[in-house]
């Protein structure tokens, strides 16, 4: 048998070294930068979210001080000029021009604010809530002032904050 012949001497075929997992490519900085802006919006709408709940609860537990007061020591007046505040600050988050109404404005807003089922009688214009006009500059004992349903009015005011209060802070 004849010998090799000469020649280079051949070796193994090297394959090049794997890909770096950095730096990324370019669809993966996007993908970041996606999840990134998602996680800062979700963030964002979750502590809104908490917040407005948070007020929310606040707002309705304060009416119920209210009712528990007048349980506790019946003054038709002052639980006119309380609940008038609470709603008065209620209504700013909804409308801020809310706060200048007067009157019968006043009224009609409030009553604009009610489920369907409630805003056709008109309860705060013809109703019980028209003492927020004026039982609270009302003296108390005086005869010459019509009396008013204290427990209505409170009544009302717990259906126009379970309707009105928004449950995302947004301007009607």
């Amino acid at each position: 048998m004849s010998s090799p012949l000469p020649g280079p001497e051949l070796h193994d075929i090297h394959l090049p070294p794997s890909p770096s997992w950095w730096p990324p490519a370019p669809g993966w900085w996007l993908l970041a930068a996606l999840a990134l802006a998602l996680a800062v919006f979700a963030t964002r709408w979750l502590l809104r979210r908490e917040r407005e709940r948070r007020w929310r609860r606040r707002v309705q537990a304060e009416l119920e001080r209210i009712a528990a007061m007048h349980a506790a020591q019946p003054d038709p007046v002052q639980v006119a000029t309380q609940v008038s505040q609470l709603l008065r600050r209620a209504s700013l988050l909804i409308e801020p021009q809310a706060a200048a109404l007067r009157d019968e404005a006043w009224l009609d807003f409030l009553d604009r604010r009610l489920p369907p089922s409630h805003a056709a009688a008109a309860p705060f214009r013809n109703g019980a809530g028209r003492a927020l006009i004026d039982a609270p500059y009302r003296r108390d004992g005086d005869p010459a002032a019509p009396a008013f349903d204290a427990r209505a009015l409170l009544d009302l005011a717990r259906a126009w904050l379970a309707h009105a209060l928004p449950r995302r802070h947004r301007r009607a």
